[in-house]
């Protein structure tokens, strides 16, 4: 039986992102905390999930810094769970992956969520990485320089 590699000695971040957040229930998780969803009843009922592997991946989150707890905003002895900053700083990545998906995973006219501007109510504009002068970064115009 081959071992998994430690992800805290893999140098690429990729790898480390993926062993951290890579599963199907953490990103989701993410994804509810993003609408709004604080409470584990309100994830179980959104993802129809076990209790086990909700309780797991809700305590992962948290031990890695990507959500805290706090206690209940209306004041019941529940415990309510929030994006930290570096919580947050997962949007871009699960933005990336709903606009994949609206490209390449509806056809035309298939009703579907969509993200939009709340102030404009605008659908928000297609993510694409820039180079330097603010052109789009094409995947042969970049390149992985691994360390030695």
């Amino acid at each position: 039986m081959a071992t998994r590699k430690d992800p805290s000695e893999d140098t690429c971040p990729v790898a480390r992102t993926l062993a951290l957040v890579g599963d199907r229930w953490s990103l989701m998780i993410v994804r509810d905390a993003f609408d709004g969803m604080h409470r584990f009843s309100d994830f179980q009922r959104s993802l129809a999930v076990a209790r086990n592997i909700l309780s797991d991946r809700l305590r992962r989150l948290v031990d890695a810094g990507i959500l805290a707890t706090r206690p209940a905003s209306d004041g019941s002895a529940y415990q309510e769970y929030v994006l930290t900053e570096m919580g947050e700083g997962l949007f871009p990545i699960v933005l990336a992956l709903r606009q994949w998906g609206e490209r390449h995973l509806f056809a035309r006219g298939e009703r579907r969520s969509q993200m939009v501007e709340k102030r404009t109510g605008k659908p928000v504009p297609l993510m694409m990485p820039r180079r330097g002068d603010g052109a789009v970064l094409l995947p042969e115009e970049a390149e992985v320089r691994k360390p030695r």
